[in-house]
C-alpha cells in the first residue's frame, strides 16, 4: 500500500454468490482490504467515502481519502448502505456497465457499474494506480472501450479471449 491514501475498504455482503463477485480476484493485495457483511467489528472509517447510487459526484477532491465500497446485489444495497450512512456517499455518472446482468427485481439504478467497474472508475478518477484492478475481469476490454478508458492490457485481453 502506498502511503498517499487509507486502503480501500470492500464491505461483501454474506449471502452473495463468490463465482460472480468480480472483486474477489483483489484479495492480497495490499491497497484492499475486505470485510464481510455484517461486519463484526467496524474499522474506523472518518475521511472515508462510500461508493453509492447517489450523492455528489466522486472528484479529485477525495483523492486523499479512503474508499469505502459496499459489494453486494441491489436487493442488499439499502440494507448495507443503512450501517454506514456515516460515511459521506459519492455517485459516479456517465459510466456504462459491460457486465452482462439482468436484475429479476428490476432494482438496478440507471447508472450502476460492477463492483469491480466501479473500484476501477473510482481509482482512475482519484489518480490511484489501476493497474491490475481489471486482470481477471471477462468482460475489461468491453468496459474499457465503452468507457474510452485506454486500452485493455495483454491480461485483460486474455481473460476476455481465454473465457469469452
Amino acid at each position: 500500500m502506498t502511503d498517499a491514501f487509507p486502503p480501500t475498504m470492500i464491505v461483501r455482503h454474506s449471502h452473495e454468490n463468490p463465482k460472480k463477485c468480480s472483486v474477489l480476484p483483489l484479495r492480497g493485495r495490499p491497497d484492499i482490504t475486505f470485510l464481510t457483511y455484517p461486519v463484526q467489528q467496524r474499522p474506523p472509517l472518518e475521511g472515508y467515502v462510500r461508493l453509492a447510487a447517489d450523492g455528489p459526484e466522486l472528484s479529485p477532491a477525495d483523492a486523499s481519502g479512503g474508499l469505502l465500497l459496499l459489494d453486494g446485489s441491489w436487493r442488499w444495497a439499502a440494507v448495507m448502505n443503512r450501517d454506514f450512512l456515516d460515511v459521506p456517499a459519492r455517485s459516479l455518472h456517465g459510466y456504462r456497465t459491460a457486465y452482462p446482468r439482468v436484475s429479476k427485481q428490476g432494482t438496478d439504478p440507471d447508472n450502476s457499474l460492477a463492483s469491480i467497474e466501479a473500484l476501477f472508475v473510482a481509482y482512475h478518477i482519484l489518480g490511484r494506480p489501476t493497474a491490475g484492478l481489471l486482470d481477471h475481469y471477462r468482460w475489461s476490454a468491453e468496459f474499457l472501450r465503452l468507457n474510452d478508458l485506454g486500452q485493455p492490457t495483454p491480461e485483460q485481453r486474455g481473460t476476455a479471449d481465454e473465457r469469452g
